[in-house]
């Protein structure tokens, strides 16, 4: 678990605990799923820029302020000269 998935983890806990809303509450103001919830409950590691930025706004963050977990990239997405045949 990391410093950063661990603090966002602590956060939501102690946000539902001090509301007193359950987990599907938390899921329903967020528009995440309970198991995106759950998962980051558990500081299984770092949401989505989406799912980060939904937490900030619940949690009353700066916008920015929960680390994301970065992406490769996909099969829409190429590296930078990719595409160029050298040779």
């Amino acid at each position: 678990m990391s410093e950063e998935s661990e603090r966002l983890a602590k956060a939501l806990i102690e946000f539902r605990e001090a509301e007193g809303i359950s987990v599907m509450e938390l899921a329903h103001r967020t528009q995440l799923s309970r198991a995106t919830i759950r998962f980051h409950e558990d500081g299984e590691g770092l949401p989505t820029s989406l799912a980060a930025r939904c937490f900030e706004e619940v949690l009353g963050w700066a916008p920015g302020s929960i680390p994301t977990a970065s992406r490769g990239t996909t099969d829409l997405e190429l590296p930078p000269d990719s595409g160029t045949v050298t040779g």
